[in-house]
């Protein structure tokens, strides 16, 4: 009786919520009880308290397992090889699902999570790892500050900025990825994250001023119209030339613009108007 005791319990605990892709705990109200005697139901109790405890986590397939173990070795790569060393950007960095963000059809070509940028399509690519954390360490993010970022791209740097508590408002010039990005960024809970289809050098004059804006594509020039649309004491930082490129961050301060040179980098140009890639 006991044993029968346990065995309905445990069944009743491991019914599985389909919907919500997790094991859902359940009261047994049968017919068959017996209490057990003396001290064992101190065993019985803790036993339903950490199966109770166990039907609330997320199951995970091998999949998750194997992205999660990568995203691990990502950070790990950051932190040792590269010295990134806040806390908050490595922990965005280990949340966000990267391989999430790069389109099926180019998942393939490399690793997602590997020391490089990744293709997704029309000419265009995910940042290395490290220049996503190292650009977003610079950019300096505070919960609520209104972000400007131009070149959606994927959507990923979007998602870590999202991730930062950071209110995102992304401009991608090429109409596909634009969606793409819209439909990750919902799928991964960052639904509230903005994308325009439009050109990035105009920025987005209807929601300026913003606190701060990453550009993830080098123009040959600070264009005047993200300078205008910075807040005063805002920063920008953005990668700067044609073929020899350095990043750069910008401050507004006193109605004028403070530049800092930093490191050498290579992204892909930024295009204006009809000179967008095509398929």
């Amino acid at each position: 009786m006991y044993n029968l005791w346990l065995s309905n319990c445990f069944q009743a605990r491991s019914r599985l919520d389909e919907k919500h892709n997790k094991v859902k705990t359940e009261n047994w109200t049968g017919s068959i009880f017996l209490k057990p005697r003396g001290k064992s139901w101190i065993i019985v109790a803790m036993w339903l308290v950490a199966e109770a405890a166990a039907g609330d986590a997320p199951m995970k397939n091998d999949d998750e397992i194997k992205w999660e173990t990568a995203r691990s070795e990502m950070v790990r790569v950051l932190r040792t090889t590269y010295g990134i060393s806040d806390e908050k950007i490595l922990r965005v960095m280990a949340t966000v699902r990267r391989h999430r963000f790069i389109p099926e059809s180019h998942r393939a070509e490399s690793d997602p999570y590997g020391d490089h940028p990744c293709s997704i399509g029309f000419g265009q690519t995910i940042s290395q790892p490290f220049i996503v954390a190292y650009m977003t360490m610079l950019l300096d993010v505070h919960q609520g500050e209104k972000v400007l970022e131009i070149g959606t791209g994927s959507g990923y740097q979007a998602a870590v900025l999202a991730e930062l508590g950071a209110r995102v408002f992304s401009i991608e010039i090429i109409p596909e990825l634009a969606e793409h990005a819209r439909k990750v960024l919902k799928e991964e809970g960052y639904d509230r994250v903005r994308v325009l289809t439009g050109d990035g050098y105009k920025g987005w004059p209807e929601e300026a001023p913003f606190d701060a804006i990453i550009v993830t594509c080098a123009p040959e020039e600070v264009p005047a119209a993200l300078v205008n649309q910075l807040r005063e004491g805002g920063r920008m930082i953005l990668p700067l030339g044609r073929w020899s490129q350095r990043l750069v961050i910008l401050r507004k301060k006193d109605g004028r613009i403070v530049q800092t040179d930093d490191i050498s980098v290579r992204f892909v140009p930024m295009v204006q108007g009809d000179n967008r890639p095509r398929p």
